[in-house]
């Protein structure tokens, strides 16, 4: 094994590491904001954890398709998580684009539920 190898390794764990952290932080801040809403939550938090929930969801469903699209073994491990970290965070933006520009029905049904849930008035 040469030095190269070592360090594809390496930073191929590290990537790995980070890679999962975020997704594993997401997860956790969308978890908490949800359990922040109360009955005295204002149309605005209550707006905001919807919107985040209804992104979270599309960046799953959008994470799901790339799958379907990319799967080229000849790639180089480090390279192919470099790749995917930025193709991650585009997901993710680009689920927040969409929640913004075309989620606003379900969004609204959604605060409507949940006014009614936590008896929002």
């Amino acid at each position: 094994m040469n030095i190269s190898n070592i360090s594809n390794s390496s930073n191929a764990s590290m990537l790995s590491t980070a890679n999962n952290s975020l997704t594993s932080s997401n997860v956790d801040k969308l978890a908490n904001s949800a359990k922040n809403i109360s009955s005295e939550s204002s149309e605005q938090e209550l707006k905001q954890v919807i919107k985040d929930f209804e992104s979270y969801f599309v960046e799953q469903i959008l994470k799901e398709m790339k799958k379907t699209f990319t799967n080229d073994e000849s790639e180089d491990k480090s390279m192919s998580q470099y790749k995917d970290m930025f193709m991650d965070k585009t997901i993710e933006l680009l689920a927040d684009e969409v929640v913004d520009q075309i989620g606003e029905n379900y969004t609204n049904q959604l605060y409507e539920q949940m006014k009614r849930n936590y008896d929002i008035k």
